[in-house]
């Protein structure tokens, strides 16, 4: 299983260990492009559709909010992705 599929399945559970390091594999699979904003605002444009999904880097902790999870599932889904 590739390290996409894997990010993705665990993104559909919604893991509360789940790291940005992770969506942006699953992003970067799929084409998207990653661009900084202020602070720690990223966004992230999907080139083919110039839809853009701008959420907060975590940190100091690499892990995201659940709310974030279910933004990335709700997107990916409405762009017939997942």
């Amino acid at each position: 299983m590739s390290k996409y599929q894997k990010a993705l399945d665990r993104l559909k559970e919604r893991p509360k260990d789940f790291t940005w390091k992770e969506l942006q594999t699953i992003m970067n699979h799929l084409g998207y492009q990653d661009k900084k904003g202020a602070g720690s605002r990223r966004k992230s444009i999907n080139p083919k559709s110039n839809v853009i999904i701008s959420l907060h880097q975590p940190h100091p902790k690499p892990h995201m909010k659940i709310y974030a999870h279910d933004i990335i599932i709700e997107h990916l889904q409405e762009e017939g992705l997942i």
